[in-house]
């Protein structure tokens, strides 16, 4: 369907914030005024459904969790006395900690300071730092800041070696809430074991984030760690940043913290009240998705900012709303495969990818353009880059509009989301905004939002794989010379998944000494053997 591109259909469809320079244009996204007023009392519903959140009621019921993070921003509104002073001063030991480090009064032995900050993590406990360090961090200021954020043993290499004769000076921060992530305690281990390989003392140099009573904490207090600083029953990983997850490296890359809260608990307040779409951003985002998908996810979300700083921004959104709304069954423990995919990149590198999709190929997306009205962070003489007196920040913006058009004229619905530059208050609204948005829209389609059973899933599948990995691996070991195909090798260990046994010993053959393969026709005529040294 066509949308609606009259100036007066836009400028009635406008949201806008003063305080922050924010605005959202969703006048492309076919929301007719009878939709529009059919969708009144799940949006009073919805409303309801964030103020019992923010008052602390179970709503993760399958976990029975409160869900906090709203709390985070504005400690005011945690539920109980003890929470609020909780948050309150994990903000003020972070800030102190990030002061004393950064005035070399926290050193690690023999350093006058810390030079670089690795953080281990993974998901949200890193793709909320990766996006704030990227948007926010300004040059010369904080410690550079690097990633481990999978179980790659190459990765691991490549930044240990990046690392190479800086360890001495390298603070690590590792973050799990309870010690048992395989992808983080494996990235610790491996950077411990480089730690020990150069005789430097790892404790004196690490901090956890993490549970209190975890794994991960009791290993920080028998080996007296550096520090610790807390991650809550309440918080999930993907809106965890404006916990110490995000905020330890944030405050330790010289960004202003209390900016990037401010930012998102003033989104927060703009958000919290109104079931009025047109006074209320995150409700009416929230709509806009639940209208382009018919209230079934059928289009995917095209996250598309226009500045280099939110690059990521695509990323962070793809597990904020995926993990949050890929669902099996709603609360009713009804049937239902809700889920809105989410991909993207940056404008307008994208004009010379996918957008030729976008314009002309399947319509099963809706695009959402970030601008960025000034990305210069300071102003400066402009260079003009054509006869025509443009300049290239000109012809971002004329690309922006232009590819917007292309879109619209093709019936391809839209969203803009407009901030005034990239600084802590606006990446924090930002972060808000798009985590109301996806608590209104779970209560639309009624699913639980905080949970991740899918996840667990593959987890579960994963422990059994590796446990079938070590009986081949014994196995083989323990019959040195002895021939065996997949079949055969799995028969003889009661497998009844021959190709996951095949997988198996294919991995030892690349990963392990000793292990070897006499290649057949087919991987049935394949056969594995273990050779000893």
């Amino acid at each position: 369907m066509m949308p609606d591109l009259t100036w007066n259909h836009y400028s009635r469809s406008l949201v806008r914030y003063a305080n922050l320079g924010f605005s959202m244009d969703a006048a492309r996204m076919g929301m007719e005024p009878d939709w529009m007023q059919s969708m009144e009392p799940a949006n009073a519903t919805a409303m309801q459904h964030i103020a019992a959140i923010e008052a602390g009621a179970v709503v993760n019921t399958d976990e029975n969790r409160q869900v906090g993070h709203y709390w985070l921003r504005n400690p005011a509104l945690a539920p109980t006395e003890l929470i609020r002073t909780a948050i309150e001063n994990d903000i003020v030991k972070i800030e102190e900690f990030a002061a004393g480090v950064e005035q070399g009064v926290i050193r690690p032995p023999g350093q006058e300071r810390f030079t670089e900050l690795l953080l281990i993590g993974i998901g949200g406990s890193a793709l909320g730092p990766q996006l704030i360090d990227q948007a926010l961090r300004q040059d010369g200021k904080g410690i550079p800041l690097h990633f481990l954020d999978n179980t790659d043993p190459g990765g691991f290499d490549r930044m240990l070696t990046l690392l190479d004769g800086r360890l001495e000076g390298t603070l690590v921060v590792v973050v799990s809430k309870s010690g048992k992530t395989p992808e983080t305690a494996n990235g610790m281990l491996e950077v411990q074991s480089a730690f020990t390989k150069r005789g430097i003392d790892f404790a004196k140099q690490a901090v956890a984030v993490t549970q209190e009573g975890s794994l991960l904490d009791q290993t920080a207090v028998r080996e007296g760690w550096l520090d610790r600083f807390p991650m809550y029953d309440w918080v999930g990983g993907r809106t965890s940043v404006m916990s110490a997850v995000g905020l330890i490296p944030a405050a330790l890359g010289g960004i202003d913290i209390r900016s990037l809260l401010h930012g998102a608990s003033t989104m927060d307040a703009l958000t919290r009240f109104s079931a009025d779409p047109m006074q209320n951003a995150a409700l009416l985002l929230a709509l806009a998705w639940h209208r382009a998908g018919h209230g079934q996810g059928d289009r995917d979300m095209v996250i598309l900012p226009y500045c280099d700083r939110l690059s990521l921004m695509s990323k962070y959104l793809q597990q904020l709303v995926m993990e949050s709304l890929g669902k099996e069954f709603d609360r009713d423990g009804r049937v239902g495969h809700q889920g809105i995919s989410v991909y993207g990149n940056k404008g307008s590198t994208d004009q010379h990818a996918y957008v030729q999709q976008l314009r002309e190929g399947p319509d099963n997306y809706f695009a959402t353009f970030i601008e960025v009205r000034r990305t210069r962070e300071q102003q400066q003489p402009s260079i003009l880059v054509d006869a025509a007196g443009s300049t290239s920040a000109d012809y971002l913006q004329g690309f922006l509009r232009g590819t917007r058009q292309a879109l619209a004229e093709k019936g391809h619905p839209s969203i803009t989301i407009s901030i005034p530059e990239v600084n802590a208050t606006t990446v924090g609204a930002l972060i808000a905004l798009y985590e109301r948005a996806v608590s209104i829209y779970a209560s639309f389609i009624n699913i639980n939002a905080y949970h991740q059973p899918g996840v667990e899933a593959g987890k579960a599948a994963a422990g059994g794989f590796l446990a079938m990995l070590s009986q081949v691996r014994d196995h083989l070991q323990g019959h040195p010379g002895e021939g065996l195909t997949a079949e055969r090798l799995a028969n003889a260990l009661g497998e009844s998944d021959i190709e996951d046994v095949y997988h198996a010993l294919t991995h030892l053959v690349a990963n392990r000494r000793g292990f070897q393969v006499i290649a057949g026709g087919v991987p049935s005529d394949d056969v594995f053997q273990f050779v000893a040294a």
